[in-house]
C-alpha cells in the first residue's frame, strides 16, 4: 500500500474491525476481534489500541491518523461518545483516550456516518455532491451529503433517519417514540412483528418457526428473508409491510434533500435486495415529480468494509484539509 494511510476502526456491538486505508480507499491489512461489551469502555479501548499498534508494527510505518466509527452519539468538539446504547457507554472520552495512548491524531464519528463517507468518496456515491445513504440492518441509520458536504447538524446528530415518524399511531420504538421508520422496517422490528404474527396465527407461522429451530424468540430478520425466498406467505407479508414503510421514509428523504443518488445498504437490504425496487416504485408513486426526476436509487457497494473505509478516509481527509497529508 503506497502513500499516506490511516487506521479505520468500526466498533459494533459484536465486533471491532480495524484496517489500513489509503487515500484511494483501498483496504490493506485488517484485524477483527469480538467486542468485549461486558468489559466496559476500558476493555474495548484496549482492544482498539492493540489493533492500531499491531497494524502499525506490521506496516513498518506510522499512520497519518486514526478514524473510529461508533454506533452512538458523538460530541463533535471533543470526540467523546455521549451515548452508545449497544455498548452501554455514556460520556466516554474516546478521542482523548486514543490520542493520549497513541500520540496520533484521531477522529471519532457515528458509525453510519462513517459508512456514508466511505460510500460517498469510494463507493456508490463517488462523483456526486448530493446523496442520501440509508442503511437497514438491526436498526436504521444513514447520512446526508448536500452540496458536497456531509451534514452533521447543530448537535452532531444529523442522519438519524431511522427515527423519521412514518405512523403517528404505529408501534413503539426503542427511542421512546411511536411509528418510527426503524420500528416498522428495521431488523429488530421485523423480528418483533413476526413473533406477534406467529403467536396470533401459529399455523401460518409454521415455516418461520421451523426455520428458527422451533423457538419463537429466535425468529429474526434473516429467518424472514430465508422464508420469503421459499414463498412463505407470512414472511412475504412482513416484507411487504416493511417495504412500504421504507419506501415512505425514502419519499420523505428525497423530497427533503433532493439527492442525485439514494443509496441503500445494510444487512436487511443485502438479504432482501427486492426492497430496492420497492423503494423505486414508492418514489415513482409518491415523491414530488421534480425531486424524483433526478434521483437514482442504487445499492451500496462497499458492503461490510464501508465503516472502516469511511473512518480511515475521514481521518485522511481531515489531515489533508490541514495540509498535513
Amino acid at each position: 500500500m503506497k502513500g499516506p494511510w490511516a487506521v479505520g476502526v468500526d466498533v459494533g456491538a459484536t465486533k471491532i474491525e480495524a484496517a489500513r486505508v489509503n487515500l484511494g480507499g483501498m483496504v490493506g491489512d485488517s484485524i477483527r476481534t469480538a467486542t468485549n461489551v461486558s468489559g466496559g469502555p476500558k476493555a474495548i479501548i484496549a482492544d482498539i489500541l492493540e489493533a492500531v499498534r499491531t497494524l502499525t508494527e506490521r506496516a513498518g510505518s506510522d499512520p497519518a491518523g486514526v478514524g473510529a466509527g461508533i454506533a452512538g452519539q458523538i460530541d463533535r468538539d471533543t470526540g467523546s461518545v455521549r451515548f452508545a446504547p449497544n455498548l452501554g457507554w455514556r460520556d466516554v472520552p474516546l478521542r482523548a483516550d486514543l490520542e493520549e495512548a497513541l500520540g496520533i491524531d484521531t477522529v471519532v464519528t457515528n458509525d453510519v456516518r462513517a459508512a456514508t463517507f466511505g460510500e460517498w468518496l469510494h463507493g456508490a456515491g463517488r462523483g456526486y455532491n448530493d446523496i442520501v445513504c440509508v442503511y437497514v440492518g438491526t436498526g436504521i441509520g444513514g447520512g446526508v451529503v448536500a452540496a458536497g458536504r456531509m451534514l452533521s447538524g447543530c448537535t452532531n446528530t444529523a442522519g438519524e433517519i431511522g427515527h423519521i415518524t412514518i405512523d403517528l399511531n404505529g408501534p413503539p420504538c426503542t427511542c421512546g417514540n411511536r411509528g418510527c421508520l426503524e420500528a416498522l422496517a428495521g431488523g429488530w422490528a421485523l423480528a418483533r412483528a413476526a413473533r406477534l404474527m406467529i403467536e396470533e396465527d401459529p399455523k401460518g407461522g409454521r415455516t418461520l418457526l421451523e426455520m428458527a429451530g422451533g423457538i419463537t424468540a429466535d425468529v429474526s430478520a434473516e429467518t424472514i428473508a430465508r422464508a420469503a425466498k421459499k414463498g412463505d406467505a407470512m414472511a412475504l407479508r412482513l416484507l411487504e409491510d416493511a417495504g412500504r414503510a421504507l419506501a415512505a421514509g425514502c419519499v420523505s428523504l428525497v423530497n427533503a434533500f433532493n439527492p442525485c443518488r439514494l443509496i441503500l445498504g445494510g444487512g436487511v437490504v443485502d438479504g432482501v435486495p427486492e426492497l430496492i425496487d420497492r423503494v423505486r416504485r414508492g418514489l415513482d408513486q409518491r415523491a414530488l415529480p421534480a425531486a424524483r426526476a433526478g434521483v437514482e436509487v442504487v445499492p451500496a457497494v462497499l458492503g461490510p468494509i464501508a465503516g472502516v473505509v469511511g473512518a480511515g478516509s475521514l481521518a485522511l481527509h481531515i489531515r489533508s484539509d490541514q495540509g498535513q497529508a
